[in-house]
Parts: C-alpha cells; sequence; structure tokens
C-alpha cells in the first residue's frame, strides 16, 4: 500500500503535466464590459469577457476550400490573414502578398518570412497608422458667430488611413511575444500585404 500511494501520485502528475502545459501556450485576448482589454491564458467566458477576435463564421457552403478572390476591403483582408494563421497555411498567406517587382532570391526569403507568421500562435491584428506630423493649432470661433459660421470655421478632422497591419503573436510553446508588421498596398482595387 505504501508503494501504491506514491505510484499513483506519479501517474496523476504525468498526466497533469501535459495538460497544463498545453493550457498554458494559449494566450487569449479578451474584452471586458467595461472595454478594458485583458490578456489571459483562461477561456474569455471564464472571465465574463468576449474574445477579440472571435472565429469566423462559415459562410454557407463553405467547404473549407480556398477561393481565390481578393480583399476589396480591409476587413476581408485581415479575415484572410486570420484564416491563413490558424490554418497555418503559407500559401494562402501568399495569395495575398504583393509580389510585384520581387527576385526569386528575395521571393524564397519572404516565403520564409511568411512560413514562421503562420507557425506561430495568432493574438490580434492591428491597424497601423502613419505618424502625425502635426497637430492642428485650434481655429479662434468669433463668439459672436453663428452655429453654422462657427462649424465652417473649423476645418474637419480626418483620420489618417492605415499604412500597415501588425500582427500579435507567440512564440512557438511560450508567452514570449512575436511582433510581424505589414505594409498595405492597394493594387488592382484590392488590398495587398508586403514585408
Amino acid at each position: 500500500m505504501k508503494l501504491v500511494a506514491p505510484l499513483l501520485l506519479s501517474l496523476c502528475l504525468l498526466c497533469w503535466a501535459p495538460w497544463a502545459q498545453a493550457q498554458a501556450q494559449r494566450v487569449n485576448r479578451c474584452t471586458t464590459a467595461q472595454g478594458e482589454t485583458v490578456f489571459t491564458d483562461r477561456s474569455c467566458d471564464s472571465l465574463g469577457a468576449s474574445a477579440r477576435m472571435p472565429p469566423r463564421a462559415a459562410s454557407v457552403g463553405n467547404t473549407g476550400i480556398y477561393r481565390a478572390g481578393c480583399a476589396r476591403r480591409l476587413s476581408e483582408l485581415t479575415g484572410q490573414i486570420r484564416d491563413a494563421v490558424s490554418q497555418q497555411d503559407v500559401n494562402r498567406l501568399s495569395s495575398i502578398y504583393l509580389w510585384g517587382n520581387v527576385s526569386d532570391a528575395t521571393a524564397n526569403s519572404i516565403i520564409g518570412r511568411l512560413e514562421s507568421v503562420v507557425q506561430r500562435p495568432l493574438i490580434d491584428i492591428a491597424p497601423v497608422y502613419p505618424e502625425v506630423a502635426a497637430v492642428p493649432t485650434p481655429v479662434p470661433v468669433d463668439p459672436n458667430a453663428s452655429l453654422v459660421e462657427a462649424v465652417a470655421t473649423v476645418a474637419p478632422v480626418s483620420r489618417p488611413r492605415p499604412i500597415g497591419l501588425r500582427l500579435e503573436q507567440t512564440l512557438g510553446n511560450s508567452a514570449t511575444p512575436a511582433r510581424t508588421v505589414f505594409g498595405l498596398r492597394r493594387a488592382y482595387g484590392c488590398f495587398w500585404i508586403t514585408l
């Protein structure tokens, strides 16, 4: 009996270790009801939060086979990147890369970098905006002006368009962060990524 108890304890520890390691490998980005971002190794539901990047809904007739087509909206491009990484499919990711004027040697290097991207777990995809050169100075408004005149003197503030996409990932079986920034190009009426 004295020999059986330590044997059972070691057997339980052996069974628990791979499960604990598998649980520690996944990092989830969750958004709470208050809008705060939380990084955790637990499921978002257990915190009462929602996943930052919920899985894409399968469309009717989607057989899992990639359909050729270009991303006309940025949301479509991010969805294609997410699908390629989740399926670890470098060919799918390379299909949205803008290959114009790339030599054979450079193409091999790019494929190697894309391969490393699809092998890492994806946490988030965020837009990258250009740096703002200067903050516009406020325009003085005449206190006696009507509302229409006051609005006409204030220049509209436009949000800059993203110039890239930043992929937040983890390295292999760890929680070590990894970051890849893809440049964005618009060609042929579609969005494409570059390195």
